[in-house]
């Protein structure tokens, strides 16, 4: 039997040796990179985090243009009295033209005690915020801010206020920081989200369907697909552009509602609406699912759909019944992320309408609309440091928004995956 010679000869491993020494060591410095990458990262979102929480909480001085003392009826404080009292307070301390305008939006007949009570705080006592301090300075600098306080505002009551409450998510929004509040933006939010995925998702995952499994190698299909790549990477303002050319002026009879009656008069009618601006947002994100519905759908193993043709299946009932199953998971996947994208998205609301201030909700599609980005944004601008805070809340409450939803989605293509298993 012939002796078996050594793979590594002694010249050879003279020289392995040293090579694999190099990579060992050219492994173990990428993945210190890699670690440190990561760790980055993760200080940067924390230090992100730390300074919105910082904004969202601390003490603030607050003076009341009337001491609501003074408003007490036989010695019962306003915040015990009946809401009779309360609408006789507010009418002897408010004009009549306001008073009047108050009883047409909602009559007091109508109004809670708690709603009664809340405009006479708003309209009679009127707090105003004369300084805030955020939450580190409040937690570890408190005596100096007691000093400061005392110093420049000795009338102020100093109170710990958090900027996230109840009240900031139930009210619509207020030019008085105190009272402002982000329903008609998470309800704006909503609306659009609702009609950007009702537009995007199946036309993307058809559009996949049909480039996988349906489209040959033809030149025209190379095209589509290297537009598709392209328009993935196009900023989102030129998607708004697009559709303020397209939704708002060259489909403004459909957009705004007055071909279906919704607008009595049309030449009142205009295209700015959480239709405009959830389509516009299906045009943005329509790339991202495709391309990553594709993806999903190539990952599904060739040999399920040969086993399916074997069995005498047809090519839609192979797709429908075995492809798409399997590639529901990854579909699901890559729509968190694009909606992920469109909730946050600000500019290419600005371009199609997307109002700064409004304090009605939305009631359908063909409704005037602001959101959660476009609230925050509004917020920022201002000079008033309040409005700072009320913007750091607002950014607590669309992550709150963003991660419920993704939750939601995630716990869906959980069930497939395991339904697949």
């Amino acid at each position: 039997m012939p002796e078996l010679q050594s793979p590594l000869p002694n010249e050879s491993s003279a020289e392995y040796t040293p090579a694999l020494s190099r990579r060992h060591q050219w492994g173990r410095i990428w993945l210190i990179v890699f670690q440190a990458s990561t760790l980055v990262g993760i200080i940067a979102l924390t230090a992100l985090l730390l300074n919105i929480i910082n904004s969202a909480f601390g003490y603030v001085a607050i003076e009341n243009k009337v001491d609501p003392a003074s408003l007490a009826i036989n010695g019962i404080p306003i915040e015990n009295l009946h809401p009779l009292d309360l609408t006789t307070i507010l009418k002897e301390h408010v004009s009549e033209g306001l008073f009047r305008k108050l009883e047409r939006e909602k009559p007091f007949e109508q109004r809670t005690r708690e709603e009664i009570y809340e405009l006479v705080i708003e309209r009679v006592v009127q707090p105003q915020v004369e300084k805030s301090w955020p939450l580190f300075d409040s937690l570890f600098r408190r005596d100096q801010v007691f000093a400061e306080a005392a110093e420049k505002y000795p009338q102020a009551q100093i109170v710990f206020r958090s900027w996230l409450t109840p009240q900031f998510i139930t009210h619509p929004q207020s030019s008085k920081p105190e009272f402002a509040g982000v329903r008609t933006a998470i309800l704006g939010s909503l609306w659009t989200i609702a009609i950007t995925i009702l537009f995007a998702f199946p036309l993307g995952v058809g559009a996949a369907i049909y480039l996988e499994e349906y489209a040959g190698d033809r030149w025209f299909n190379r095209v589509i697909q290297t537009n598709i790549n392209n328009l993935a990477g196009v900023p989102s303002i030129i998607y708004g552009i697009l559709g303020l050319a397209i939704f708002v002026r060259a489909l403004e009879p459909i957009t705004s509602g007055s071909v279906f009656g919704y607008v009595k008069d049309a030449t009142t009618a205009n295209g700015r609406t959480i239709l405009s601006a959830g389509l516009t947002l299906g045009l943005l994100i329509l790339p991202i699912i495709i391309i990553n519905a594709q993806e999903a759908i190539r990952s599904v193993p060739r040999s399920l759909r040969q086993a399916s043709f074997g069995l005498g299946a047809t090519q839609w009932q192979t797709i429908w019944h075995h492809v798409l199953p399997g590639a529901l998971p990854g579909i699901l996947t890559g729509t968190i992320l694009a909606v992920s994208r469109a909730i946050g998205e600000t500019a290419p609301l600005v371009v199609v309408g997307a109002s700064t201030f409004i304090t009605f909700d939305p009631d359908g599609p063909f409704s005037k609309f602001t959101t959660l980005p476009i609230q925050i944004y509004q917020w920022t601008s201002r000079p008033q440091d309040e409005f700072r805070n009320l913007a750091a809340a607002a950014i607590l409450v669309l992550l709150a928004l963003l991660l419920t939803m993704n939750a939601a989605a995630v716990l869906l293509r959980n069930r497939y995956s395991k339904r697949m298993g």
